[in-house]
């Protein structure tokens, strides 16, 4: 995991949530937009790199991470669950994938194979017609 990100370098805006929930939705600014920028933000280079590469729907043509959380009641909880959603996201580009080497199989794991498949062409062989 790295560093939480500082709270400086995020914008956080409060707006009306969507979606039903009575005179709640309508009176209270409870849902928070998060936005992050990934070229001015304090974090390593290899991970801004990684950030901007990645497909994600979240992040813009420009570099900016957009989060919208709406789920909870309070602005506080949708606070807290758009900041854990950010971190995640920069946590999931943090850990390097493993190095796949390539490997192949064994002699006897291919003889397997081949017998397997010519025992099965013979059961299906057998499955014709008998002609006199």
């Amino acid at each position: 995991m790295i560093n939480p990100i500082p709270e400086s370098e995020i914008e956080l805006t409060a707006i009306r949530a969507q979606g039903a929930g009575g005179q709640n939705v309508n009176k209270v600014s409870s849902a928070i937009h998060l936005r992050f920028d990934i070229a001015a933000s304090s974090l390593p280079e290899h991970i801004k790199e990684r950030l901007l590469a990645l497909n994600d729907q979240r992040i813009t043509r420009e570099g900016v991470i957009v989060i919208k959380a709406q789920t909870q009641r309070s602005q506080d909880r949708n606070k807290e669950e758009a900041m854990l959603r950010l971190q995640e996201l920069v946590d999931s580009v943090a850990t390097l994938p493993k190095v796949r080497r390539p490997t192949r199989p064994t002699r006897s794991s291919q003889t397997r194979r081949l017998d397997g498949k010519s025992s099965r062409g013979a059961i299906k062989a057998m499955r014709g017609k008998i002609s006199d």
